[in-house]
């Protein structure tokens, strides 16, 4: 009996595990994003590569120990993204639009990817930067 209450609480733990928790986030102009939470480097950085379409009010936000570089490299991403760079007070470092997607047959050195310095990265639908006016400096909030 002990081994059974034991397995269930391994399955529990392990289905928490895989869930995403989420937040708001808050562009300057007022718009919404409903974002995921992504611990990094955890089995959650995945995110949005099974995503088919992305609406405008959604994204992903991974969060990672200290600000520092970060490569994202777009394998296996099924929709076009804004990638945005955040520093520990939420201030965008970089910008990229529309960063294409790509397939599984995609040869390694035809994947793109970019690089920026921050804490937080937020994948937005492509679009998100222009329509909402952001940039550079602007503070985006949201709680973690």
């Amino acid at each position: 009996m002990k081994n059974i209450f034991i397995l269930f609480g391994l399955v529990l733990f392990l289905g928490a595990c895989n869930d995403y928790q989420s937040t708001d986030v808050r562009l300057p102009d007022g718009f919404t994003i409903h974002a995921r939470i992504a611990d990094t480097p955890q089995k959650t950085e995945k995110g949005l590569m099974f995503v088919e379409k992305l609406p405008k009010n959604e994204g992903m936000i991974f969060v990672f120990d200290k600000s520092d570089t970060h490569y994202f490299w777009m394998k296996n991403t099924w929709v076009d993204l804004d990638i945005i760079f955040l520093s520990e007070d939420k201030k965008i470092t970089q910008m990229y639009e529309g960063v294409p997607r790509t397939y599984t047959y995609t040869p390694e050195n035809e994947i793109p990817y970019v690089k920026g310095n921050g804490m937080y990265v937020l994948e937005a639908a492509s679009g998100t930067i222009t329509r909402q006016g952001l940039q550079s400096g602007d503070t985006i909030l949201f709680n973690l």
